[in-house]
């Protein structure tokens, strides 16, 4: 490994598997709905939730205890990075209320409102997850391949 890139700490290395899991947990939720078994697209999605809200509350302590981690990169690779992080972040941060009211929506047995609303949001949360995995990935992992 070279010494002149960042290693993870437990912060980024737990919201990384946080966002793993949210990602895995939202594929399940959207096939058991398509199937119809709607108790088991309620628990998954509410563990899709759970999981999503401890990597916040994760990421925001690492955030303010380590500061950002810059990208290590002074190549082709950065606009790259950027062009990933830059939406990465502003979805992060808009997707909360509607995921909010989507649970809103179901919690009232609003179900035809929280379908169309979710059927906006379910693929944003997913981009925003796994965007969140490839972030994760330009800062730790692929510097070190290169390194």
């Amino acid at each position: 490994m070279n010494p002149d890139y960042p290693i993870p700490s437990l912060g980024p290395n737990l919201t990384v598997a946080l966002n793993g899991l949210t990602t895995l947990l939202l594929i399940i939720g959207y096939r058991a709905i398509r199937r119809k078994d709607r108790e088991t697209h309620k628990r998954i999605m509410l563990g899709a939730l759970a999981s999503s809200t401890v990597f916040l509350a994760v990421y925001l302590t690492n955030h303010a205890i380590n500061g950002s981690t810059r990208y290590p990169l002074h190549d082709w690779t950065r606009p790259l990075y950027f062009w990933v992080l830059i939406p990465h972040t502003i979805l992060a941060a808009l997707i909360v209320p509607f995921v909010l009211r989507g649970v809103w929506l179901a919690w009232r047995e609003r179900f035809q409102q929280h379908g169309r609303l979710m059927r906006w949001v379910w693929p944003t949360w997913m981009y925003v997850s796994v965007t969140g995995i490839l972030v994760y990935l330009m800062l730790y992992i692929f510097p070190h391949w290169r390194g």
